[in-house]
């Protein structure tokens, strides 16, 4: 096995050999710079593994050098040096590239550790590549910016903001930022903050000790727990209610948890991707969402873009839908006639992929002879423009109008349940396309609680 190279880039004498000596006894052969015009030199000629760089130099910033590494040689990973307690100049190099920082005094058993995670992460990044670049579907100009966005955020540990409508892949996109990263050998873990009830909220996150509330009939380890050495997602993150936000915050500063009924914090070593479809910053405006927890979470902003930036991906999106499709029902396969072609083209999709995915679902289920036509594809009609109807006593909509009532058919079914379940399941399809499949939203729309929507979807089999 070739040996693997490190280059060391720091104007203190101290500092270069201590590093030398502790990357040559892991295995390493090392390079020194004093300064970034070396440190230059040495990295046109020479491919490493891993480079070291002190926040200042002699005759310019360590921030960049870690620019110019992260845009000419994306394949070595770099990690700052910084001083005692200057957090800013940490989350700038963060942003900048870097996959990690060091402080001053150098914490050997840290600095072990995070050479570890670098080795790994170039292995990983070449071996995970393509795979990746199968899941993230298109050809466009915005998905080949998202890949290149990914790869680069990967390699640090900085947190992570995805934002992005309700069905454009924000968890898909978590997972490749965990996969193309050193965590990857560790777990990853999403969850919904909006499906967990308020008042388990505690115990699901950080977990509880046998006998600390009533059915705790034993240890349970938490979200935090299962994560440790990996990634938590959270995934709609703004809908954490205040005081949760509080006990994050301080998970985060302080990498440490406390189980519900513990006497003592329990170190975690966790990386934080969060997402939401939601306007975040609107939260915090309006007193919502935490301004210190936003600034912690949003170190690094990633926007998905929706399908309707990018229709010359919706073909090759459909075709891997369909042969999956084909795949999971044993089916020879699905081919689009021109006309369903016409008709995806023409559509919106409010709501994005995932709206993608289940009208093909569909149209696979109605077609015959595995050949979709637009007819299967059942896509929603736009409403109509409203007409006047010459009766002076009829309100305009919008000015105290009482809703149209739905209209019935000249016969109604014997069974009154199925045709009222029917009427409900229509309502709330309707809700869902108008509100781009924000569930909460729709809830209201439809003037009952997110719960009872959730009961409702799982009830009718709505996905």
């Amino acid at each position: 096995m070739p040996s693997r190279c490190a280059l060391v880039v720091d104007d203190e004498r101290d500092i270069r050999e201590l590093l030398s000596i502790t990357l040559s006894r892991m295995g390493l052969q090392v390079d020194t710079a004093e300064d970034l015009a070396v440190a230059q030199r040495k990295l046109a000629s020479q491919a490493y593994d891993l480079c070291f760089t002190d926040m200042r130099l002699p005759d310019g910033s360590g921030q960049s050098l870690i620019e110019l590494i992260s845009s000419r040689y994306p394949d070595t990973p770099v990690a700052m040096i910084t001083a005692h307690g200057n957090v800013d100049a940490a989350v700038n190099a963060l942003k900048a590239g870097a996959f990690d920082f060091v402080s001053k005094p150098v914490d050997l058993h840290v600095l072990r550790r995070m050479v570890q995670n670098a080795l790994q992460l170039g292995e990983q990044r070449r071996a995970q590549a393509q795979l990746s670049n199968n899941k993230l579907l298109g050809e466009s100009a915005p998905i080949n910016s998202l890949r290149a966005t990914i790869a680069k955020v990967a390699r640090s540990q900085a947190p992570v903001f995805i934002s992005g409508e309700s069905g454009v892949g924000k968890e898909l996109v978590a997972r490749l930022i965990h996969e193309q990263g050193p965590r990857s050998g560790g777990a990853f873990v999403p969850v919904n903050c909006g499906a967990i009830p308020t008042e388990l909220m505690e115990s699901e996150f950080f977990g509880h000790k046998k006998g600390s509330f009533t059915g705790a009939v034993a240890d349970k380890e938490g979200l935090f727990q299962a994560a440790n050495g990996g990634t938590l997602f959270l995934d709609e993150v703004a809908e954490l209610p205040l005081h949760m936000q509080v006990k994050l915050l301080r998970v985060i500063q302080e990498k440490s948890i406390r189980p519900v009924g513990a006497n003592i914090e329990q170190p975690v070593d966790v990386r934080i991707l969060s997402a939401t479809h939601t306007d975040l910053s609107a939260r915090v405006a309006d007193g919502r969402f935490r301004h210190d927890l936003y600034y912690r979470i949003n170190v690094i902003e990633l926007n998905v873009p929706p399908l309707r930036e990018r229709p010359n991906d919706i073909p090759l999106l459909a075709d891997a839908l369909l042969k999956r499709l084909a795949a999971d029902n044993g089916d020879p396969g699905y081919e689009l006639a021109e006309d369903a072609q016409e008709q995806l083209a023409g559509y919106a999709f409010p709501g994005n992929v995932r709206e993608l995915e289940n009208i093909l679902e569909r149209a696979v289920a109605l077609c015959d002879g595995g050949i979709i036509h637009a007819e299967d594809l059942r896509l929603p009609s736009p409403p109509p423009a409203t007409q006047p109807t010459g009766d002076a006593e009829q309100p305009a909509r919008g000015q105290g109008a009482a809703a149209t009532p739905p209209t019935l058919p000249d016969r109604l079914p014997d069974a009154l349940p199925d045709f009222m379940e029917s009427l409900e399941r229509e309502a709330i399809q309707k809700a869902l396309i108008e509100c781009k499949y924000n569930k909460t939203k729709a809830a209201a729309k439809l003037g009952i609680t997110f719960r009872a929507m959730r009961y409702k979807l799982k009830k009718l089999g709505i996905d």
